[in-house]
């Protein structure tokens, strides 16, 4: 079974790349990746919200005491493929993966 493609305006063959994780254990909260989506991927929620061991977290960014924001996945059956998020992304947080076609 082949990749799901496209033909870009210039007539080259373009493998759309899905999100499929995004790792909120290095997530920085800075929303770059929410603004660039054309889609409404993503929504920012508070790190305590999720289930995060103390070794996953990296100390360098963030201390005991924050309670700061971090985005996640919503809603990842929008995703288009562009891969914008990962572009715009300081922290190299997301995953990407092509789908097959039906």
């Amino acid at each position: 079974m082949s990749n799901i493609t496209g033909i870009t305006r210039g007539g080259s063959v373009w493998e759309p790349q899905f999100v499929t994780e995004l790792n909120p254990a290095t997530c920085i909260g800075c929303g770059r990746c929410y603004k660039v989506c054309p889609r409404d991927v993503f929504e920012l929620v508070e790190r305590s919200e999720l289930d995060l061991d103390d070794a996953e977290m990296d100390d360098d960014d963030f201390d005991d005491d924050d309670n700061m924001m971090v985005m996640v996945i919503s809603n990842a059956m929008d995703c288009i493929g562009c891969q914008s998020c990962a572009k715009v992304c300081p922290k190299k947080c997301h995953t990407h993966q092509a789908a097959a076609a039906a």
